[in-house]
């Protein structure tokens, strides 16, 4: 396995947060209003840019086989 990163705990749980964020936006855009959505989306990408950053620390498919 490749080499984690130094802040390892922190990380993981920093992804598992955001992964059950975004789930929890995604279940709440049913039935809201335009701008809501908007709003939402917005979120949701900044979150993914976030868990993308993270995943890039780790070695390939690290978080695919914790799930």
């Amino acid at each position: 396995m490749n080499r984690l990163p130094k802040k390892f705990p922190e990380y993981s749980i920093m992804y598992k947060t955001l992964s059950n964020q975004i789930k929890s936006l995604e279940k709440r855009m049913d039935g809201v209003g335009e701008k809501e959505l908007k709003e939402i989306n917005a979120k949701i990408e900044n979150y993914q840019s976030e868990l993308n950053k993270i995943m890039n620390m780790f070695p390939n498919k690290f978080f695919e086989e914790l799930n």
